[in-house]
């Protein structure tokens, strides 16, 4: 059975409606929550170099698969190396590895919008989070995540300047994971 495209993007949608930018900057608490001092162990290795202005250290995909129907958390760790004068957005693609379901865009302001990416500051390392629906039925029998920052008023993507060690499609996204999907 095929889903009206609303009905499989209005998760998507919904997940992007909840998000709030502290006006005026974030405060030294929402800092706190958005960054953390230490990075935990990570299932996902990347060291994909943006710029040369932040790190995408790598991430975690849990609970390590996808179960159409469930939310699965995915969190990523940016280590900031040097100061950044335009806000980026986090761009998420994934992408059905089979070609049998169209693409979702799970776009989002870094940090849950708490930590725009002008405020980030080089040493710290800001943690972002979000949610992979995929509707019950889906047919995908696993999914590719890519990533990266895009400006949208110049609809430009931060260079990955290291490609030769990095997993990329060549146009500056990086391959955080290939995730399994459970099927019944």
């Amino acid at each position: 059975m095929r889903l009206p495209r609303l009905f499989v993007l209005l998760p998507t949608l919904l997940l992007c409606a909840c998000i709030v930018e502290a006006p005026g900057g974030a405060t030294e608490a929402e800092r706190r929550q958005a960054t953390v001092q230490q990075v935990p162990p990570l299932a996902l290795r990347t060291g994909a170099n943006l710029g040369g202005k932040v790190e995408l250290v790598g991430g975690t995909v849990q609970p390590g698969r996808v179960i159409p129907g469930e939310p699965a958390r995915v969190t990523v760790f940016f280590k900031v190396l040097q100061p950044i004068v335009e806000d980026y957005i986090v761009f998420v693609h994934v992408e059905d590895t089979d070609g049998r379901m169209e693409r979702m865009n799970l776009d989002h302001k870094p940090a849950g919008g708490l930590l725009p990416t002008t405020q980030w500051k080089p040493g710290e390392t800001v943690r972002d989070e979000f949610a992979l629906y995929l509707p019950p039925g889906t047919p995908a029998r696993s999914v590719s995540i890519w990533m990266g920052l895009w400006e949208a008023r110049t609809d430009t993507r931060l260079k990955l300047t290291n490609p030769e060690t990095v997993r990329n499609d060549g146009k500056d996204r990086i391959l955080l994971a290939t995730v399994p999907v459970a099927q019944p």
